[in-house]
């Protein structure tokens, strides 16, 4: 491959080889091309885009590009992905419930990235926690408990972390195509025979409009069919953050909360509408409908609940412990602050972004790739858009340990969070979906 060639072709608009795809994979994977020609040919990607041959050509390598996960040939688990939100817990709800539905659920989720929150941090705040299974026991323990959660280990797609560190200093994270292949090689490569896909739309979102987040959805199905992988996306809101808590052990708790038969609504109701797609995708007999009647009732009579239990102690976790520190309150940091309306009205914004950049600087999230995250830092969300407020009444409730420079910045953050006004409807939670789609 001519390197500067495949760069022009590109760059004009044109297809480049699909030979030239595979061995521009395999020289980034050894480290045999220079850096700026493979940042040149990501900026022609971003303004020209990839054709759909193109593209499943670039994600089948870059799932390749490592080792890849293999399941017998008689399992055949549902993997779930969300793009990204504030206060997004599904994850801990909906891979035990599906698979106390019936249907093996093998989950690879990552840290937190910028002001969302990840599974992997999440789950770290369980005592004990094994929140890095190595392939054997990913696979042993998806037979054996029906699901498992585990962080995604550097020897799956090696070659989509390297392309992805370039795009993320090149201006080229927002390409549609390279988002795509970017999740997909990551699916792939974790050995699931299908795909839920929960797109988020939203200032707490990677994808603030709806016509964004649907393009993003069409193409994260149309490349898994591609691919002979069968999947569905919701697009869901996230202009306010999901749930009534953001952080870490908060998440958890309040995950917990879910399955034991509490919660918000809005989480329940979000939680249900995956887990039905899991199910529908994983048992395709059984229609979208009857699958959600399925995850309610079995929601509803705490199998969810048990599943959860035998897979946080399959992976070494002590939830009993865990669950003696919330009930004492010991899971959240110490420190107090609130925010308050400062007139009476409807609450109108409660701007996700700006919530989850709180709990980010008071250290629920990463700054930078070497910081350690305090579990206990969170936000209680006590109000959200469409609820009536007085003067002076707390909208929202800070737990963080210490003050400083942080807390006044984090604090501006969050009055300019939440506006009043004279009237505003709830948003709707559920903003369109595509598929479900059998693979090609």
């Amino acid at each position: 491959m001519n390197p500067v060639a495949f760069i022009e072709t590109k760059r004009d608009g044109k297809e480049n080889d699909l030979s030239d795809i595979r061995e521009l994979v395999d020289l980034v994977t050894k480290g045999d091309v220079a850096d700026y020609q493979v940042a040149a040919w990501l900026m022609a990607v971003y303004f020209n885009g990839l054709s759909g041959e193109e593209c499943r050509i670039f994600t089948e390598s870059l799932a390749r590009s490592g080792k890849m996960v293999r399941f017998p040939d008689n399992l055949s688990p549902v993997d779930k992905h969300s793009t990204g939100g504030v206060g997004d817990k599904t994850t801990l709800i909906v891979v035990p419930l599906a698979a106390a539905c019936g249907v093996p659920v093998a989950k690879l989720s990552g840290r937190g990235l910028g002001f969302t929150g990840g599974t992997i941090d999440k789950l770290e705040s369980i005592p004990g926690f094994r929140a890095h299974l190595d392939m054997r026991d990913f696979i042993a323990q998806v037979r054996s408990t029906g699901c498992a959660i585990s962080g995604h280990s550097g020897d799956l797609a090696p070659a989509e972390a390297i392309f992805y560190e370039l795009r993320d200093v090149t201006g080229t994270v927002p390409s549609i195509p390279l988002i795509t292949s970017s999740i997909v090689s990551k699916k792939i490569a974790g050995g699931s025979s299908s795909f839920v896909f929960d797109v988020k739309c939203g200032s707490g979102a990677f994808m603030e409009d709806q016509r964004s987040a649907l393009e993003l959805a069409e193409s994260l199905v149309d490349l898994s069919a591609s691919m002979g992988r069968g999947s569905m996306a919701l697009i869901t809101d996230m202009s306010q953050p999901l749930g009534m808590w953001v952080g870490n052990a908060a998440e958890v708790a309040e995950a917990v909360d879910l399955l034991l038969g509490r919660g918000p609504d809005d989480l329940r109701e979000l939680s249900l509408r995956l887990t039905a797609s899991m199910v529908h995708l994983g048992r395709p007999s059984i229609s979208l409908d009857k699958a959600l009647s399925l995850a309610e009732r079995s929601l509803d009579e705490g199998k969810g609940y048990r599943k959860f239990e035998e897979m946080v102690r399959s992976q070494g976790g002590e939830l009993d412990r865990f669950q003696e520190k919330v009930s004492r309150r010991e899971h959240l940091s110490r420190t107090v602050r609130e925010i308050y309306a400062a007139e009476s009205g409807v609450l109108t914004r409660c701007d996700a972004r700006r919530v989850g950049d709180a709990v980010r600087l008071l250290g629920g999230g990463r700054l930078s790739k070497k910081d350690a995250v305090d579990h206990g830092v969170s936000c209680q969300i006590l109000r959200k858009i469409g609820d009536a407020v007085s003067a002076g009444e707390p909208l929202a409730r800070v737990y963080f340990s210490g003050e400083g420079v942080r807390w006044e910045e984090a604090r501006a953050g969050l009055v300019r969070a939440f506006e009043v006004g004279e009237g505003a409807k709830p948003p709707k939670l559920l903003l369109g979906s595509v598929g479900p789609r059998e693979g090609d």
